[in-house]
């Protein structure tokens, strides 16, 4: 049984039969029709009714269809019009779909195609409308888009911990300062940059995010710096790089401790004579760009261990911003997730009303490792499963995140990749018994990550590098990270 709608069509036709039927077909399914005898009278209602879909015939005497619908965007641009038609003017409809309408409707109408266009053109409506605060306040790409006015709690939560945050957004967004945004994985830093670019003094200039994670390092010079045709075997075309593509906007820099350290000597240079040159180029290109960089771990502590430059470090690090995990904000996961739910719901067109008072316990007293990223595919799946309200069953909580990943290790964690350790010293059984545990823990995170190092060295909190030279170690193949065979080849 289908869930049930609601909303508000306005039927326009000169045949008064067409417009009671259709009045009637539309009631059956629960919505509200609003009913208008020709193209004035519906412009009319448009202005002071708002209806959320339009049906209007594509010939009238007063005025056309495509001239109504025209109208009507002028009065409400997201509002969807169907155009009905009879079959000669079928190319007429065709038309009118290139030129903004949503769909047609050919006469004589089955009842059920009248009910699955206006219940698609309806939760097409209500995804736009839900979405555009959102795309205001977090444009993707931010460019032309930028400067809207959504209050950054609206974008983050109530608590007083991400309160600290915004503040810190305000108070530096519009100087030129380089900033470093501290978090743990999923806790949102890309979400915090965009709100600086957006609230900067450059907010129409591109915003160009760098996963310096997930780029190879024998490329990420060249994803920086972009390479002239020839420069290396490949390069069969010339190629501007992320600092080239971020002039007069801002650079966002994610997981830059996993920056290789001639990379970062290049980029230095770059940051302090703001000017650039290309792999295999000679011509100084000119650089304007504010930088935002992310991690995961704390930089400074890189730096004492000779992993990270302190100098690069230094000249990045103006002004500090650290995201508090989400555990530590309880108050926004209330918050959080009643906006995941109701963007969901548009976008599935359900109507579950909310959450159970068990539910949302188990909620708050999860420690949710994966912070907020986690929350929207926990929230996510549970709407997708739950008809009405969503249960604590319905959010998996016990299954999902470390808690899963533990238990599995767990169940299926053997002392050695032999299992004969009797006689052998304890040093050695430990030893064996780590490096088991250890490869367990490195192949689960190459499945959960589709086979992909970075993604796998960043849910485990390491460099790409470690996750590399491990695999080569443990010989981890594509088959034990398929099938799950975790012993040696």
């Amino acid at each position: 049984m289908m869930n049930e709608v609601s909303g508000r069509i306005l039927i326009a036709d000169d045949d008064s039969e067409i417009v009671k039927m259709l009045g009637c077909v539309v009631s059956r399914k629960g919505l509200t029709p609003v009913l208008a005898g020709g193209a004035r009278e519906a412009l009319y209602l448009i202005r002071t009714v708002r209806p959320d879909v339009l049906l209007v015939d594509f010939r009238m005497p007063e005025m056309d269809g495509m001239e109504v619908m025209r109208k009507a965007k002028e009065i409400d641009p997201d509002l969807p019009a169907i155009l009905i038609t009879a079959h000669a003017d079928i190319q007429g409809a065709v038309e009118a779909i290139r030129a903004g309408a949503h769909d047609y409707l050919g006469k004589p109408f089955d009842h059920h195609d009248v009910i699955r266009v206006v219940l698609r053109a309806l939760n097409e409506r209500r995804l736009k409308l839900a979405l555009k605060p959102l795309s205001k306040s977090l444009p993707k790409p931010l460019s032309k888009t930028a400067g809207g006015n959504v209050p950054l709690r609206d974008i983050f939560g109530p608590s007083d911990a991400i309160g600290e945050v915004i503040a810190s957004i305000e108070l530096v967004a519009k100087l030129n300062f380089s900033v470093i945004i501290l978090g743990e994985t999923g806790s949102g830093k890309e979400v915090v940059a965009q709100a600086i670019h957006r609230e900067s003094m450059r907010p129409e200039g591109p915003f160009v995010a760098v996963d310096c994670g997930a780029i190879p390092e024998a490329l990420i010079e060249s994803e920086l710096f972009g390479h002239e045709r020839g420069a290396f075997t490949g390069a069969d075309q010339q190629m501007a790089g992320k600092l080239e593509t971020a002039r007069e906007g801002t650079l966002f820099l994610d997981e830059i401790a996993n920056m290789s350290m001639g990379a970062q000597a290049k980029f230095l240079r770059v940051l302090q004579e703001r000017t650039l040159q290309r792999l295999g180029g000679g011509k100084s290109i000119g650089v304007d760009i504010r930088v935002l960089a992310a991690g995961n771990r704390n930089i400074e502590d890189l730096c004492a261990r000779g992993s990270f430059r302190s100098d690069l470090y230094f000249r990045l690090n103006d002004f500090t911003i650290a995201i508090p995990p989400l555990r530590q904000r309880q108050e926004d996961i209330p918050f959080l997730a009643g906006q995941f739910l109701e963007i969901t719901n548009v976008e599935l067109g359900k109507n579950v009303q909310g959450f159970s008072a068990a539910a949302a316990d188990a909620m708050l007293a999860y420690e949710w490792p994966g912070n907020v990223r986690q929350l929207r595919s926990v929230v996510r799946r549970a709407v997708l499963m739950s008809e009405d309200i969503v249960a604590e069953k319905h959010l998996c909580l016990k299954q999902s995140g470390a808690d899963a990943s533990v238990l599995n290790l767990e169940a299926g964690l053997t002392m050695s990749a032999g299992g004969d350790w009797e006689g052998q010293p304890l040093r050695e059984v430990l030893r064996r018994s780590a490096a088991c545990l250890e490869r367990k823990v490195i192949v689960q995170a190459l499945r959960g990550s589709g086979g992909n190092k970075a993604k796998a060295a960043r849910l485990l909190h390491v460099d790409y590098k470690t996750i590399h030279t491990k695999v080569k170690e443990y010989g981890i193949g594509f088959e034990q990270i398929e099938t799950g065979n975790e012993t040696h080849d």
